[in-house]
C-alpha cells in the first residue's frame, strides 16, 4: 500500500506547514502575506502606494493624530525589494518559533509589537534632529524577537551560508554591531527602528525574566493554579464512573463532577500553560475558583 504522505500534493503539505506553525507566528506571517499583496494590487490599480496612508512618520504630532500607523507599518514592505518581505518572515520564522513556544503566543505578540512600538518611539527621537522619513517593515519587531532568542537560547548554533555554525548570541549581536556600523550611510535603511525594536525585545524579556508577566494574564492566576492543583494522579487516569449508582446525593454527584472539570482544566495549564485554554475553559475556571 503506497503512502499517502508521500504522494500527497505540494499545497496540502504547505499547509500542513503553515498550520504547524505557532498560532501567533502563524497569523503575523498570514497578515503580512496578505498586506504584501494587497499593497500590489492597489498599487496596480490606483497608481499610488499604501504606504502613503500606513507608513510610519516618525513625528510626534502624526503618532498623535494617526495612531494606527504605528502598528500598519509592521504590516507594509518594499514592493521593489521583495526579499525585505521575505528575510523579515525567514527570520520569524526561524527564530520566533522556539520563543512562542517558550513563552506562550500572548506574552509572544506583547514581545513582537512592543518591540515594534519602542523601535518607532526611538526613531521619533533620532528624527527630531533632522526630517521625518517613512518608515514601513516588519524589522524591528522581528529585531525584538531575534534578541529574545539569543537570550533564551544563547548557545543555539545558527547555520549561515558559507560559514560555520556561530551560536546565537554572536549572530543577533553581529546583525546588531553591523546596523550600529552603518547607521547614517544614506541606504535607506530605518536602522534606527532595528536598534529600537532590539532594545525593545531586550527590556521586556528581561522585565520577564524579573518576574513581569508579559501575556498581561492577572498575577492571581498563578496562584489559583497552585492552590487547586490536583495532588493525586492525572484526572484522566480516574476510573470510570457507574451510572447505576444512585446512593450518593445529586449535590454530590455536581460536586465530583465540578471537580473534575477544574482537575481537567488545571491539568492542561500544567502541561500547555494559561494561554492554551479556551475562552469558556478560562470562564469556567473562575467560576470553580470561586465556588471552593
Amino acid at each position: 500500500m503506497r503512502n499517502n504522505m508521500a504522494y500527497d500534493s505540494f499545497g496540502n503539505t504547505a499547509k500542513r506547514g503553515f498550520m504547524g506553525m505557532p498560532v501567533a507566528i502563524r497569523t503575523i506571517i498570514a497578515i503580512n502575506a496578505i498586506m504584501f499583496v494587497v499593497q500590489i494590487i492597489f498599487a496596480g490599480v490606483t497608481g499610488i502606494s499604501l504606504t502613503r496612508y500606513l507608513s510610519f512618520i516618525p513625528d510626534f504630532w502624526t503618532a498623535i493624530t494617526q495612531p494606527w500607523r504605528i502598528v500598519s507599518y509592521m504590516f507594509l514592505h518594499s514592493l521593489s525589494n521583495p526579499f525585505h518581505f521575505i528575510f523579515n518572515m525567514l527570520w520569524l520564522w526561524w527564530m520566533g518559533r522556539p520563543v512562542e513556544e517558550r513563552i506562550g503566543p500572548r506574552s509572544f505578540l506583547t514581545l513582537y509589537f512592543g518591540a515594534g512600538f519602542v523601535g518607532a518611539f526611538i526613531d521619533i527621537l533620532v528624527s527630531i534632529a533632522g526630517s521625518p522619513v517613512p518608515v514601513i517593515g516588519a524589522s524591528g519587531a522581528v529585531y525584538g524577537i531575534m534578541v529574545a532568542f539569543a537570550m533564551l537560547f544563547p548557545r543555539t548554533p545558527i547555520m549561515l551560508i558559507f560559514l560555520p555554525p556561530i551560536e546565537a548570541r554572536y549572530v543577533v549581536g553581529g546583525l546588531i554591531a553591523l546596523d550600529v556600523l552603518f547607521l547614517n550611510n544614506g541606504d535607506n535603511v530605518a536602522r534606527f527602528v532595528h536598534l529600537g525594536g532590539a532594545l525593545g525585545g531586550y527590556l521586556l524579556m528581561k522585565a520577564r525574566a524579573n518576574g513581569t508577566d508579559l501575556s498581561l494574564v492577572p498575577r492571581y492566576i498563578e496562584y489559583l493554579y497552585m492552590k487547586f492543583k490536583p495532588k493525586g494522579s492525572p484526572s484522566s487516569s480516574k476510573k470510570p464512573k457507574n451510572k447505576k449508582m444512585s446512593i450518593v446525593s445529586d449535590a454530590e454527584i455536581i460536586e465530583e463532577v465540578e471537580q473534575s472539570e477544574l482537575d481537567e482544566i488545571l491539568e492542561k495549564i500544567s502541561k500547555s500553560g494559561y494561554d492554551s485554554l479556551s475562552k469558556e475553559e478560562k470562564r469556567k475556571l473562575f467560576e470553580l475558583s470561586k465556588k471552593n
